[in-house]
């Protein structure tokens, strides 16, 4: 009998180290995607609606801004040409123009309503919060993040990693300040809803790839939600100012296939219990 139980020891070990290898493998085949790049503009990739949205809304407000920047543009050229002192000897002695300022104060008003009725819904997408298919809980803290798996009783503290600490864990040297030592991992295509407070003064939590942003509060509860559709790896920093390592504090984010995380889960209940 005890023979059998010490088997049955052995292999629920090797087991779990199989299942701990699956898990590393599965990291180290991850694209990391939101990562900056050296010279480039614009936006990350997108990896989620909200993002999409956002960058949409963007690219769309950025259309009108410059057809008015160019009228105005226009405008005061004309006027420069057409009223200077050599063609305008004689200055025009009226001081109001009715139709003119109407025009001008409808005009204003129709542009504003016509970007508020594509901005408010994007704006209503992020505030309401749908039901959570994971659930985290995060806090920040001088300088570090902490992160607790609500509905699975398991805790992380994030820590910028040690620069000497990178390639052994997949990343490149030129990575250093974008990777946290400990990983918020989350499934692809399940909605993650964060709970994100402070511990001691303002924090933000941030991930430019999932169009997030959330101040994080002492005393106050704040929510946010994704729903990643690509699996990778993505940086976030915080971005309230928080002290002198405020810039010491990234937050790193891995988006797996469910079996991943499932594998990722069974392994951090035991390591990160609460």
């Amino acid at each position: 009998m005890r023979m059998k139980t010490g088997l049955t020891g052995i292999a629920a070990s090797l087991m779990t180290l199989w299942g701990a290898g699956m898990a590393f493998a599965q990291d180290q085949k991850l694209e990391i995607v939101g990562r900056p790049e050296n010279g480039l503009m614009g936006f990350q990739p997108a990896a989620t609606e909200l993002a999409r949205d956002i960058h949409w809304l963007d690219h769309f407000i950025l259309i009108i801004i410059a057809g008015i920047t160019l009228l105005v543009t226009a405008l005061l050229l004309y006027v420069a040409f057409r009223f200077n002192e050599k063609r305008n000897k004689v200055p025009a002695t009226f001081t109001h123009n009715s139709p003119l300022e109407v025009a001008w104060t409808i005009v204003p008003i129709v542009i504003l309503v016509f970007i508020g009725a594509f901005s408010l819904p994007v704006l209503f997408k992020q505030q309401e919060i749908p039901k959570g298919e994971v659930n985290i809980k995060v806090t920040g803290n001088q300088w570090y993040w902490g992160y607790e798996y609500t509905d699975e009783a398991v805790g992380l503290e994030a820590f910028l990693m040690d620069k000497d600490k990178l390639v052994e864990n997949g990343y490149a040297e030129s990575d250093y300040l974008l990777v946290a030592d400990q990983a918020v991992v989350v499934p692809v295509n399940k909605v993650v809803v964060m709970t994100v407070t402070g511990s001691d003064v303002i924090h933000s939590w941030t991930v430019p790839a999932f169009g997030v942003k959330q101040d994080a509060v002492p005393g106050r509860l704040a929510h946010l939600w994704f729903k990643a559709d690509r699996e990778g790896i993505y940086f976030g920093q915080c971005s309230e100012l928080c002290g002198k390592d405020h810039a010491y504090m990234p937050i790193t984010v891995k988006v797996v296939s469910q079996e991943a995380y499932d594998t990722w889960l069974a392994k951090a209940k035991v390591d990160h219990a609460l």
